[in-house]
């Protein structure tokens, strides 16, 4: 019954007054695949956050609905014939999402000094993949609670567990959005979810308990990790959360400011990846780092690079299904 009260509150929100919205047009200074940049900041193909209609390249609308520093916005993309992006915006955070919208799709992320000849293969999917860059959103509490759901948990846990708190204490997303679309609630917000809410969603008490705890330093959190210099600082801010371990720390890194050099260390399939599509074989997480070692600086390209060019381990057995106590 519980359930049942979140979806009628949320049900009354679902139209938002009409408005007209900010334009604009990006122009990057070379190619860039922007739905590759943009896309990776989904959480699965559900999140509440996105809608894409079709592929850019065909003429999709990519739709994106955020929490900006002042307020809710929601972006609508459309690639330009000639690699332009058309960009339209609703809601209180629509001016920040535009002046956002190039760190998004990539443009401060400068591959000079990466020296993809290192690898026969990395040079081969550089060459295919020029326009590669990696985005940020400069949204870091967002980045930090999606990347604390993730942790130890399978990717279709945490999508489903972000899927069902977005849509049930986020905020509607402004706008004609294709259906409706929810952006992530504010950092009080985080707080206050019951705990009932997160057991419903599926997501495990030390995931739950971390956020809620990060909630509370949140506002001082965000202004630390925006201050630090370089990726160890960025580090040590977010490691010296109770709860949040390296492998948080440098997916949020990655999210919140593109970070072309963080590795997931501690991930369940990625030191398996490198492994295979560098040396034809699985690697543990030294292994990885010995491996890409050679990028230091651009090691967080390199996987993207992999993951752009398919050159993954192929898959063995059945996706594991994970038992639900939800109703226990």
């Amino acid at each position: 019954m519980r359930s049942t009260g979140v979806r009628a509150r949320v049900t009354r929100e679902l139209v938002a007054p009409a408005e007209r919205p900010v334009e604009t047009e990006y122009r990057p200074r070379q190619p860039v695949d922007i739905a590759r940049a943009v896309l990776a900041q989904r959480h699965g193909g559900n999140d509440p956050t996105f809608f894409l209609t079709a592929p850019l390249h065909a003429g999709g609308v990519l739709w994106r609905a955020s929490r900006t520093p002042l307020g809710v916005a929601t972006l609508a993309l459309r690639q330009r014939v000639g690699g332009g992006v058309r960009a339209a915006a609703w809601g209180p955070g629509a001016s920040w999402a535009l002046d956002q919208l190039p760190a998004l799709c990539g443009a401060h992320d400068e591959p000079d000094g990466f020296d993809a000849s290192r690898h026969p293969s990395v040079a081969e999917w550089h060459r295919r993949h020029p326009d590669l860059r990696i985005g940020r959103t400069d949204l870091v509490f967002d980045a930090l609670v999606s990347a604390i759901m993730e942790q130890k948990v399978t990717s279709m846990q945490a999508f489903s567990a972000w899927r069902s708190i977005v849509t049930w204490y986020g905020e509607r997303a402004p706008g004609p959005t294709p259906r409706p679309m929810f952006a992530p609630p504010d950092v009080d917000g985080w707080r206050h979810v019951p705990s009932w809410a997160w057991h419903r969603a599926g997501l495990e008490p030390p995931q739950s308990r971390t956020i809620v705890e990060t909630a509370r330093r949140g506002a001082s959190v965000v202004r630390a990790a925006s201050a630090a210099v370089d990726g160890e600082a960025r580090d040590r801010v977010f490691i010296g959360l109770r709860g949040v371990g390296i492998w948080t720390s440098a997916e949020t890194r990655i999210r919140a400011f593109g970070d072309p050099d963080a590795v997931s260390v501690g991930d369940y399939h990625l030191a398996h990846q490198v492994g295979f599509a560098l040396t034809g074989h699985r690697t543990d997480d030294d292994g990885m780092l010995e491996l890409l070692e050679p990028f230091a600086g651009h090691r967080q390209r390199v996987i993207r690079l992999i993951y752009a060019g398919s050159a993954l381990e192929p898959r063995r057995g059945p996706r594991l299904h994970p038992e639900d106590h939800r109703d226990r």
